[in-house]
């Protein structure tokens, strides 16, 4: 025991002594570099003028959408007309030992190396508002060991210089606040209409929250609530600091702020132009955005234009008929990930509908949208597209009895279709033509609540939380879910079971002409190619989607493969159009920002019209390709299986029973299961089909007529 202490004793001096050491020696390594590292001239700084504007294009690098910096925006204040409470504000989040540092601060230097080695990577800053003015005013963003240490060096002259008040006035008239927004004058005449002498405590928290990242917190774009924590999080840290009293601090919090509308600016697909900023800057810095960047964009500015136009004119209408003020829409290239189109709400420039909310990228309840992916599953264990499965009044909770088919009220769960009806037996390829629930509610059981989880966000769905959160509701659509995601998602279907992540951009080249990124499609294969042509023969079965689809619906095109799948939630929140060929990928939402409900009706009237009209545009501009063949159904599988419900049992008797009967949900082509009644679902499903059988003598005496016509493919 006595060795055993002394031996962690010893470790433990070892390792002080190390770290005491290592901080020595970083310690004397600056003071070296201080002294001989040669460094650009820092007299220079306080005249540094707007770097070049990044330009944005479309794929064709012909059509600029955006010019980053053209109207760039700025007005040199002197620190004494800029707000103490943005003062306070700023140093609180930013560098709260700004008067007390020399320049650096070397623990914040030390962390951020352990952190950096231990992550591999120069992603640890540390750094202090003297820091961030020397990074931005004399050095480029690029990351590495000679830059940081530059800065360090530029840091500790500046201090010995430049006041403490000269430093932070030169910062706070550089920084960029979004879009064309440079300084604390820009910044507070365009958010607030007002000075930057005139800014509230509240209004200078918010504009201190944005500097680190002011596309993201934007409070015009979808991470307002972010911005609102992030506000409340400096005022917290202003109190903590004693900037501000405990009185102060709870007005501040309690204060109301209202922003100045957004103007409109002469923009292409302005959604997807703050989507691609929102990427350049978490990928180099908000400066970088002044850095004279080219970026070559992956939109199709043709497509997106028509797309704008279809989105606004049905979404006005949309209004008047069911209550839904926004819209939005997304296409994607399958065979590469490519964003065609982005089209965040109806109109970018419309205030009274909040129109810079971009809803391709709001998590939503995505619906009947989901089955798709639950299918695939039960496909992946042998199921096939002809198996039956009885749609019934079912009780699926066991802490209820099977006769509580229609008992819904917690804890049992009953759930019924859209039309309150119930149509008896059906193959996957029917019921998920018409998207019916009870059947995908059993799919959903057969192949496990995790499983289909799991798929879903190989799929790309990664917003999906813990299958405790939905149960069997998953299927119809109970997690949440991006368009743009749930699109990328169903174009792996399109693509023979090959996702390509969702992308917006091909290159970006610095000033110098030096490629930055080049497009590489990031690939991966999340189905095995049978089950994709499988999925896409299902979803593209016009005749399937009878009576509850006619032929000349917008859901179909004669002569083209198109699969294609609605959504609705059960309150109407959101409707959804997802379909696709193998060329392009198209996907609607429908619904209020708000997610107050419209009126009750089906995705097929809300967004099917939306979504076919620019289905019909996609089809006349990208080339006619046709799905792969679906597997074929084998005479050797068991009936139910090839579509055959109608079986005699071991005394010849046609009395139907549910799968659970004739397959074991492991292994449906195997044998069929000794004793089915060992499943705790299986009296639950004989009970609604037992009641339908003795519903429906005509069925059993005589010529058999079947309630619903089987696929025979």
């Amino acid at each position: 025991m006595f060795f055993h202490r002394s031996s962690w004793r010893h470790v433990f001096l070892v390792f002080v002594l190390t770290l005491s050491g290592l901080g020595f020696l970083i310690a004397g390594g600056v003071f070296v570099v201080v002294v001989l590292t040669p460094v650009p001239d820092i007299s220079s700084f306080a005249s540094r003028q707007v770097d070049q504007s990044t330009k944005i294009y479309d794929r064709t690098g012909q059509v600029l959408l955006y010019d980053y910096n053209r109207d760039a925006r700025r007005e040199i204040v002197p620190i004494s007309n800029i707000s103490p409470n943005t003062i306070g504000a700023t140093i609180a989040i930013e560098d709260s030992s700004f008067y007390e540092h020399g320049g650096i601060r070397f623990t914040s230097i030390f962390r951020a190396m352990i952190a950096d080695a231990i992550g591999g990577s120069l992603s640890q800053g540390g750094s202090t508002i003297t820091q961030q003015v020397v990074k931005n005013t004399l050095l480029t963003s690029r990351k590495s060991v000679i830059r940081k240490i530059h800065e360090w060096v530029l840091a500790i002259k500046m201090e010995q210089i430049y006041s403490k008040e000269q430093i932070l006035e030169t910062y706070l008239n550089n920084i960029p606040y979004g879009g064309t927004l440079y300084g604390i004058e820009a910044a507070s005449e365009a958010y607030f209409g007002i000075p930057a002498k005139d800014l509230t405590l509240a209004e200078a928290a918010y504009l201190a929250s944005m500097i680190q990242a002011p596309t993201y917190y934007s409070p015009y774009g979808i991470h307002r609530a972010e911005l609102d924590t992030r506000k409340n999080f400096v005022l917290e840290r202003m109190n903590i600091l004693g900037f501000i009293d405990d009185e102060t601090y709870a007005r501040a919090i309690d204060e109301q702020v209202s922003f100045a509308i957004s103007g409109q600016n002469s923009i292409i697909a302005p959604h997807f132009v703050f989507f691609i900023l929102n990427q350049l800057e978490t990928m180099y810095g908000p400066n970088a955005l002044v850095s004279g960047l080219k970026v070559i964009t992956s939109l199709d500015a043709d497509l997106e234009t028509k797309a704008e136009s279809i989105v606004n004119t049905y979404a006005i209408k949309n209004q008047k008929d069911f209550n839904a003020s926004n819209a939005s829409l997304i296409a994607v290239d399958p065979t590469t990930g490519q964003i065609l189109a982005m089209v965040g709400s109806r109109d970018f420039f419309d205030t009274t509908i909040d129109g810079q909310y971009n809803a391709t990228l709001a998590s939503r309840q995505p619906g009947s949208t989901m089955k798709p992916f639950i299918y695939s599953l039960a496909l992946m264990r042998g199921y096939t597209r002809n198996t039956v499965m009885f749609d019934t009044p079912t009780q699926f909770s066991t802490e209820c009895k099977p006769s509580d088919n229609y008992n819904n009220t917690s804890p049992c769960y009953a759930p019924s279709n859209y039309d309150e009806k119930f149509r008896g037996p059906m193959t996957f390829e029917t019921a998920l033509a018409q998207s019916i629930n009870i059947p995908a509610i059993k799919t959903l059981y057969l192949v496990g609540i995790q499983n289909a989880i799991n798929l879903a966000k190989l799929f790309g769905l990664t917003t999906l939380g813990d299958p405790n959160q939905y149960g069997l509701t998953f299927v119809l659509g109970g997690g949440e879910v991006r368009l743009l995601d749930l699109v990328g998602a169903y174009s792996a279907f399109a693509n023979g079971g090959v996702l390509n992540t969702p992308t917006g951009i091909l290159e970006v080249t610095d000033a110098k002409g030096n490629v930055l990124v080049s497009f590489t499609p990031q690939s991966s294969r999340v189905l095995p190619e049978n089950i994709a042509y499988d999925m896409s023969a299902m979803l593209s079965d016009a005749p399937a989607r009878l009576p509850e689809y006619p032929l000349d619906s917008p859901l179909s095109f004669r002569g083209y493969d198109v699969a294609v799948k609605t959504g609705t939630t059960d309150d109407t929140r959101d409707a959804w159009v997802i379909g696709y060929t193998p060329s392009i990928a198209i996907g609607v939402w429908v619904g209020n920002n708000d997610n107050t409900p419209m009126v009750k009706s089906i995705a097929g009237f809300i967004a099917a019209p939306m979504w076919h009209e620019i289905m019909v545009y996609a089809l006349s501009k990208y080339p006619k390709t046709y799905f792969g063949e679906p597997t074929p159904i084998l005479s050797s599988v068991p009936p139910i299986l090839q579509g055959n419900w109608y079986i005699p049992d071991t005394e010849g008797k046609i009395i139907p029973h549910d799968l659970l009967y004739w397959t074991n949900k492991n292994n449906p082509q195997g044998l069929p299961p000794i004793n089915p009644a060992q499943d705790p679902q299986f009296a639950y499903w004989e009970y609604g089909v037992s009641m339908w059988y003795k519903s429906h003598p005509e069925l059993f005496s005589g010529e058999i007529m079947l309630p619903v016509p089987l696929s025979t493919n």
